[in-house]
């Protein structure tokens, strides 16, 4: 690893899902809300804890298919429930008419957040411009910041859908680069996807702290990495 470089920095990105807004925790408590509202336990097939594990895998599948470009955002938001609820054990006819709807209604709404957010982001807001880069839906990602009351500490929020590309994509770069009207070199991203946000960082030239809360090993080049966002007050 790197050692940290001393520079100015003027500009922070981030990305939201896995590195602010805690997606693994909201989805579960929203997926365990859907569980009981639409009585799948009737069925006696899945308890719903088995819901949600299968649910994150194949959720994990149909983002992959959709950055590549293989389906649409809709075939996203209704396959991942159809095959989910069919490889435990429910026929088509059985899967609840308005489930995957209710998903992106309610999901967005919860509030969980990594540990320290508030705290980082009031300490960075009067040090640097800070903006948000993600691969998520520009409506679903609104609701998700105004709700969780992130909204307010950043300029500019660039979606995949703002210029039709996803990270690591070097145009979502270029693009957020030339929105927040600052250089490459004076600029730092922040994620927890080693592809999406740190090679997609490197590719334009741009600094990167690797968010890795679990620890994961592995081997990629990173300028700077952290396990808890609260070690950002100490080298930034």
């Amino acid at each position: 690893m790197k050692i940290f470089p001393l520079k100015n920095y003027k500009h922070i990105f981030f990305d939201l899902d896995h590195t602010l807004w805690d997606f693994e925790k909201n989805a579960e408590e929203t997926i365990l809300t859907l569980y009981d509202q639409f009585e799948l336990a009737k069925f006696k097939k899945f308890t719903s804890a088995a819901f949600y594990q299968q649910y994150s895998i194949i959720n994990h599948r149909m983002w992959q298919l959709f950055h590549q470009g293989k389906i649409t955002q809709q075939e996203l938001r209704v396959n991942r429930f159809t095959q989910t609820l069919t490889t435990l054990g429910l026929t088509p006819e059985q899967i609840p008419t308005g489930l995957p709807e209710a998903f992106t209604t309610l999901c967005p709404t919860k509030t969980a957040v990594f540990p320290y957010t508030y705290d980082v982001l009031n300490y960075l807001q009067s040090k640097y411009k800070l903006h948000i880069i993600t691969n998520g839906f520009k409506d679903v990602q609104k609701i998700k910041m105004t709700s969780s009351k992130l909204h307010g500490y950043f300029t500019e929020v660039i979606t995949s859908e703002c210029i039709n590309c996803s990270k690591p994509d070097p145009k979502i770069f270029e693009y957020a680069l030339t929105r927040a009207n600052v250089k490459a070199a004076d600029c730092l991203m922040i994620g927890d996807s080693l592809e999406a946000d740190i090679l997609g960082a490197q590719n334009v030239g741009i600094d990167q702290i690797f968010f890795n809360p679990d620890k994961k090993r592995h081997h990629q080049q990173v300028t700077y990495e952290i396990s808890c966002l609260s070690e950002l007050m100490r080298v930034l």
